[in-house]
């Protein structure tokens, strides 16, 4: 049908706009305004000419560099009182004496709603398939509980019937003032639409129009915005701190969209993302995971499933992603374009290798614990070693700690894949000073609490160091105990790995600390002395220097 059909896109935009001054030349995310709606009607599958209405000579150059052509208003069609039917009538008008021809369908495109998308504009075009279609107005669901005004009663009243959920209202259309097309037989000075009118329904974000400066920091955070998926496991035998630390990333990055990604065998991190109700989708293998990332549309991708192989990150940028690994000693990460490690040091010179506690991104609960108060005595002390515990060390400890003469409070904490559960409430029952919780979901409140902690050489460290509490660290493994950042310098009593560990070794430091309080002074200074707060910025710092380089070389080639 189209291809009998001349279709013309009339873009007004004069020089004298009053909410935001000189705004159809400004730098919307460092491109003026016009050129977004420029950009959408030139690659329409269907428009053949794009113009540009003005009054002001600035806008008209640009429109040109743009590729629009330019056609100029008269000083009376460019008044603030003027509307906008007599500027688009006039503009038909002088393009087709330039073409010795008529228009079939002219489109009004307003460069203030720059978010609008060419699928959007061929959709309207494509409703005049249907010959008694005469115009056609883009719209958004607008529904919400709204309360009209009656002046000779002085009163409000509700323009709904019942108080209901929002979506379970009626849809209630508002027009976005992005899309107004006709036919050409319609368009007059005073009027632009026909009598039967369809309409095209576009998302919130395109919706958009920029007559305030909040529209502006709006539209240009959605053209900032990134798709983002995270590919991340957790199961019985890794726990829940690679999910837990890219929830943590994805609660801050709220001006980004986020989609995790997870192996279908991985139902700890399935159930996680359920109660949280985060969005994700499960992938079998790397043929449905590439699938699912390419239907995303990604641009970051964040791995943060321990080591990675060579052939994996560079099939990965074969496709052209922005990488991001968490906690990487494999192979791969030597190609990914930036790695983060908080807890390994890596003896390697690679620039895309960031370690340390300044990457280290709290959990949301911590950023508002105060500093621990450290009292004389040691009256309640938290054992919590997470996951699966694989060296029972749990159990080690309230051995260890009951051998002694404390007679304070056990607050002992494992986590969903502990294996011992009922043997250990079991065994420790009759006890009234252990008390046994799993999974806790306020954690920070369990270390605040505590006058000193047992747990394990991982991520944990940095939360307990953010409040200040003495600790003693077991690692459970070798990758555990290479650790770094558990030392004394850093206000941490390190007794190793918990295989090897002497019990008689730890109840002589546990012995130590609890009679020592200007030793458990002096740890919780040490560990006061890490600003912890700060790790998700200089994580997004680094990327988007990074991603600004990596855009840079892509546009390059």
């Amino acid at each position: 049908m189209f291809n009998n059909n001349m279709i013309l896109v009339v873009i007004p935009a004069r020089g004298g706009s009053k909410g935001i001054p000189r705004k159809n030349l400004r730098l919307l995310n460092n491109k003026p305004l016009i050129s977004y709606s420029i950009a959408v009607a030139k690659a329409s599958r269907y428009v053949d000419d794009v113009v540009v209405t003005t009054d002001d000579s600035q806008i008209a150059l640009i429109a040109e560099k743009f590729g629009a052509s330019v056609v100029r208003r008269s000083e009376e069609l460019s008044t603030d009182e003027v509307l906008l039917d007599p500027v688009i009538h006039d503009a038909m008008i002088q393009k087709e004496k330039l073409a010795f021809d008529e228009y079939d369908i002219v489109i009004t495109l307003q460069p203030t709603s720059p978010l609008i998308k060419t699928d959007t504009l061929d959709k309207v075009i494509e409703k005049f398939e249907d010959f008694s279609i005469d115009s056609v107005i883009s719209v958004v669901d607008d529904r919400h509980l709204s309360w009209g005004y009656d002046e000779s009663n002085n009163r409000y009243f509700p323009t709904y019937i019942e108080r209901v959920a929002k979506e379970n209202l009626p849809k209630s259309f508002r027009e976005t003032g992005a899309i107004l097309a006709t036919r050409r037989s319609f368009v007059h000075e005073n009027s632009r639409l026909g009598t039967n009118i369809d309409i095209v329904e576009v998302s919130p974000e395109e919706s958009v129009s920029i007559e305030r400066y909040e529209d502006w920091w709006l539209a240009e955070n959605y053209l900032k915005r990134k798709n983002i998926a995270m590919i991340v496991d957790a199961n019985d035998e890794i726990g829940t701190s690679h999910i837990d630390r890219c929830i943590s990333l994805a609660s801050k990055l709220v001006f980004h969209k986020v989609l995790f990604l997870i192996k279908e065998n991985h139902q700890l991190a399935i159930d996680t993302l359920n109660k949280l109700n985060y969005s994700f989708k499960i992938y079998e293998d790397y043929t449905e995971l590439f699938d699912i990332l390419r239907q995303y549309n990604s641009q970051i991708v964040v791995n943060d499933i321990l080591d990675t192989s060579e052939e994996y990150i560079l099939t990965l940028k074969e496709n052209g992603y922005f990488i991001v690994n968490f906690e990487d000693l494999g192979i791969g990460m030597e190609h990914a374009d930036v790695v983060f490690d908080d807890l390994y040091e890596h003896d390697m010179s690679e620039e895309n290798v960031y370690t340390g506690y300044k990457y280290f991104v709290l959990n949301d609960e911590f950023y508002y614990q105060p500093p621990k108060i450290i009292k004389n005595d040691v009256n309640r002390v938290l054992i919590n070693f997470g996951g699966s515990d694989p060296q029972n060390l749990t159990d080690k400890v309230i051995d260890s700690v009951l051998s002694t003469n404390y007679d304070g409070r056990l607050d002992v904490i494992v986590g969903l894949t502990y294996p011992n559960l009922e043997g250990l409430i079991s065994k420790y029952e009759s006890n009234p000073l252990v008390q046994i919780y799993q999974n806790v979901p306020n954690i920070s409140e369990f270390m605040f609490n505590a006058d000193l902690i047992f747990t394990s050489n991982n991520k944990s460290l940095y939360e307990i160091c953010s409040i200040g509490v003495p600790t003693i660290v077991i690692s459970q493994d070798d990758r555990e105990n290479s650790h770094s950042f558990a030392n004394i310098n850093n206000g941490f009593v390190n007794l190793g790995l918990g295989e090897y560990l002497n019990p008689q070794i730890l109840i002589e430091e546990f012995a130590k600390l609890v009679n020592d309080y200007e030793l458990r002074l002096n740890l919780q200074n040490k560990m006061l002395s890490f600003n912890l707060k700060h790790g998700f910025e200089n994580i997004v710092a680094v990327i988007e220097d990074k991603y600004r380089k990596f855009e840079f070389e892509k546009n390059l080639n």
